[in-house]
C-alpha cells in the first residue's frame, strides 16, 4: 500500500549565489516541485532552523523535511551546523545530505561520523548537476519516507 505524499520543503544552505541559482535550476529540470528555501551561510541556517532573527515567525522558516548542506561556508561551516543539529533532539530527525565542492575522504568521513545521510560532490556542469539532481530527487522523494514537516518528534 503506498502512502500519499506530502511535500516537503527543502532547505539549501550554500554561500555561492550561483551554486544556489544553479542547484535551483537543476532540481528545476529534474521536475521537482518541492517549496525550495536558501541561506547563505551557517550563521544564518541555525537562525533559520532555531526560528530567530529574521526567521523567528514560522510562516518564514517552514520546517524543512530535509536539508542539502554545502561543507565550507563563511561565519559558521557546514561541520559546524551538522554537529548543531544532530545534537538537537527537534532537528536530529531532518535528513541531511552534504552538497559540496570537496572530494577529500576526510570530508567524507567526517561528515557520516557527524550524521549526515548522504555526501554528494558537486558536478563541475549544469548537465551533471541535472542529473545528479534527478537522482537525489528519484531517490529521497520517491522511495524513502520521510516524516512530514513539522512532525520531528
Amino acid at each position: 500500500m503506498q502512502t500519499e505524499r506530502v511535500p516537503i520543503t527543502i532547505l539549501l544552505a550554500d554561500d555561492d549565489e550561483e551554486d544556489r541559482l544553479m542547484t535551483k535550476d537543476a532540481l528545476t529540470e529534474s521536475r521537482l516541485a518541492n517549496d525550495v528555501r536558501f541561506v547563505a551561510d551557517g550563521e544564518e541556517l541555525t537562525d533559520y532552523l532555531f526560528r530567530r532573527g529574521a526567521y523567528a515567525e514560522p510562516a518564514a522558516a517552514p520546517r524543512p523535511g530535509l536539508i542539502l548542506l554545502d561543507l565550507n561556508m563563511p561565519k559558521k561551516d557546514g561541520r559546524e551546523v551538522l554537529v548543531e543539529i544532530k545534537s538537537d533532539p527537534e532537528l536530529r530527525q531532518i535528513p541531511v545530505v552534504v552538497l559540496t565542492t570537496s572530494k577529500t575522504e576526510e570530508d567524507i568521513v567526517r561528515s557520516y561520523a557527524l550524521g549526515v545521510n548522504s555526501f554528494i560532490t558537486k558536478p563541475v556542469t549544469f548537465d551533471g548537476l541535472v542529473e545528479a539532481m534527478t537522482v537525489f530527487s528519484q531517490y529521497w522523494f520517491e522511495i524513502v519516507a520521510l516524516p512530514t514537516n513539522g512532525n520531528h518528534a
